[in-house]
């Protein structure tokens, strides 16, 4: 009887820990190719272009102000980001264009919605002006 105590409570506590861990979202690791890629498109030029880009492929989850807050987030399960804070923006540009080229998750790959890379790039520039 008192082994199969122990045992339920071993049980109980690996069955916890476990639950915690998967709540936890794992590290979105990025190649080192993209991460020391620069940004081909001058941030003053087309910002209008990328802001009309994010707001059709990017506003209805990430929200307006980047903060993760848009009407489909309550739908996703992952960490959605908030593009204003520090650690959102000390991610290199080239960080930035993999995630939104190849997604992860509920974040979706855009190579087929948006095929053109410099549309892909203006959407990181105007994410840059979120933190603003």
């Amino acid at each position: 009887m008192k082994t199969f105590k122990i045992l339920s409570i071993i049980g109980v506590l690996a069955f916890t820990l476990y639950s915690f861990t998967t709540l936890v979202q794992e590290e979105w690791k990025v190649p080192a190719k993209y991460e020391a890629m620069t940004n081909p498109i001058d941030a003053d030029i087309d910002a209008a272009i990328g802001k009309s880009l994010y707001n059709k492929h990017c506003k209805s989850c990430h929200g307006k102000e980047g903060y993760g807050d848009g009407p489909k987030a309550d739908e996703m399960e992952g960490d959605l980001g908030d593009f204003s804070s520090e650690e959102y923006q000390a991610q290199s540009d080239g960080a930035l264009f993999y995630k939104t080229t190849i997604g992860r998750d509920d974040m979706p790959e855009f190579t087929k919605k948006m095929p053109d890379d410099e549309d892909r790039w203006l959407i990181v520039n105007y994410m840059r002006t979120l933190a603003e």
